[in-house]
């Protein structure tokens, strides 16, 4: 059976988040290891659905691409404490970057992306910070074999290479008035609608088309394919995600 839905960015983001929820991993991770959560807009929506209750999604954000003219404080100033999940348990005053120094093999670590090269599984994010930001941990997470889970939405798929233009983004002249930000190559167990589908429906799923207008701006549209019951179970989650807010 086919089908046909759409989901707007917010929507995507929690479908996403429902399905990291339930990747063995975290499960395993949840129950005996360490769950680090880096900021973003998508990790907000997965934090929640981890943790099992509402945090202030807003706050849980570090960078943030806005409107033109928009003020950086009107999504939130990212005063959220960091979630550092050890045990079931979150540790009060954790970091996420600190505590990769006592993660071992098996542990989680999520962070989300800015674009997403989908046909090679590379992911890039965007980096300002003079250090390197959360991502500032990458190669111990690679190094210890932590594993990294990278949710983002089919909205941030780009054309090009993505070590292509992370080459680009380095070079250090740039327009006074446009400066670039650098684009760091990354990968990881990447989780996307179709992914997500795929995990809580036992569908797949591929991009139809994108876009929308009143509210479904970045939406994506995807075509379902997949056993009867699969199908059904595919649209009646969509259906539960109908009345998602936007962040």
């Amino acid at each position: 059976m086919n089908a046909s839905l759409t989901f707007t960015v917010a929507q995507g983001k929690r479908l996403i988040a429902k399905a990291v929820s339930q990747l063995p991993e975290v499960v395993q991770a949840l129950s005996n290891g360490t769950i680090a959560i880096g900021r973003g807009t998508t990790n907000g929506y997965v934090a929640e659905e981890i943790l099992g209750h509402v945090i202030p999604k807003g706050e849980y954000v570090s960078g943030r691409i806005l409107p033109p003219g928009m003020p950086w404080e009107e999504l939130g100033r990212g005063g959220y404490p960091d979630i550092v999940i050890k045990n079931g348990e979150v540790i009060e005053g954790g970091s996420v970057i600190n505590s990769v120094a006592d993660m071992k093999s098996g542990d989680v670590f999520i962070k989300g992306a800015n674009a997403l090269d989908y046909k090679n599984k590379v992911a890039g994010v965007l980096m300002m910070h003079p250090t390197g930001g959360t991502l500032s941990v990458y190669g111990a997470l690679i190094s210890k074999k932590i594993k990294l889970i990278i949710p983002v939405g089919l909205e941030k798929i780009v054309l090009d290479d993505i070590s292509e233009l992370s080459m680009l983004t380095r070079d250090a002249e740039c327009h006074p008035k446009a400066p670039v930000v650098s684009l760091m190559p990354v990968t990881g167990n990447i989780i996307t609608e179709i992914e997500a589908l795929h995990i809580l429906c036992g569908v797949n799923a591929r991009l139809l088309s994108a876009g929308g207008v009143k509210g479904a701006e970045g939406a994506v549209t995807l075509l379902i394919t997949g056993e009867n019951a699969a199908v059904d179970k595919a649209v009646s989650l969509h259906a539960l995600l109908s009345d998602e807010p936007g962040l």
